[in-house]
């Protein structure tokens, strides 16, 4: 079975050492950092399930770390501190955490709610509206492609057009098909305007854009997306 991974990041040594004893003894792998830079860099790294991210810091503090945690992943954030003010846990919940502890406090009240926000990221991320195919992964409810994890950067037609064909995999559509259910049947156009966006998603989206596997001509009929 997979250790959930668990970062812990606090300047002092000793709670950093107490928590990772005790989350080792409850089966997590823990990772720890002493500051927000090195935070950063392991979470980059490693892609932890869970933070726990201590507020009071030298060098950045918990609040910017968390700030650029977000802008790069959704990994569910325990804020620790011995501060108790409730306009400090606000500030906490408005940049992105998910739960807030203060100082000190009891291992087995920790290890509930580390049990509790792990169960609710994995059943968001199971509910995630996703179309996943190999290394391509579409998510409809960010309107964004993925090729190997890296986001791709598509027009707004293009991702139109790959959507309509991706939630219909192995279904042919005509060019005509196509171009009324994107452009829309009062559109001024033409048809070729299909093939110039299907060819454009192929150099992003195919490694051989010339022997494609996933947006297929099926000559004489049209187009499919191949799963």
């Amino acid at each position: 079975m997979i250790k959930e991974t668990i970062l812990v990041v606090d300047d002092e040594a000793g709670i950093r050492e107490l928590m990772q004893l005790n989350l080792e003894n409850k089966g997590y792998r823990v990772l720890t950092a002493r500051n927000g830079d090195q935070a950063l860099r392991l979470a980059t790294l490693e892609n932890p399930d869970l933070i726990i991210l201590d507020i009071e810091m030298p060098g950045q503090s918990g609040f910017e770390v968390c700030q650029q945690l977000r802008r790069e992943m959704t990994v569910p954030i325990i804020f620790l501190s011995v501060r108790r003010e409730v306009i400090d846990k606000v500030k906490c919940f408005e940049l992105g955490g998910d739960d807030y502890i203060t100082k000190p406090f009891d291992y087995t009240e920790l290890e509930a709610r580390i049990r509790a926000n792990l169960r609710r990221y994995q059943q968001f991320e199971s509910e995630k509206n996703l179309l996943e195919y190999d290394e391509l992964t579409i998510d409809l409810d960010q309107y964004q492609c993925y090729l190997n994890g890296e986001p791709v950067t598509l027009s707004a037609k293009e991702m139109q057009l790959l959507v309509q064909l991706a939630k219909h995999p192995n279904q042919i559509w005509s060019a005509e098909q196509l171009y009324d259910h994107i452009w829309g049947f009062d559109s001024v156009g033409e048809l070729q305007t299909v093939k110039v966006h299907i060819s454009h998603l192929r150099r992003k989206l195919e490694k051989d854009p010339t022997n494609p596997k996933y947006i297929r001509t099926v000559r004489g009929f049209g187009y499919l997306f191949s799963s």
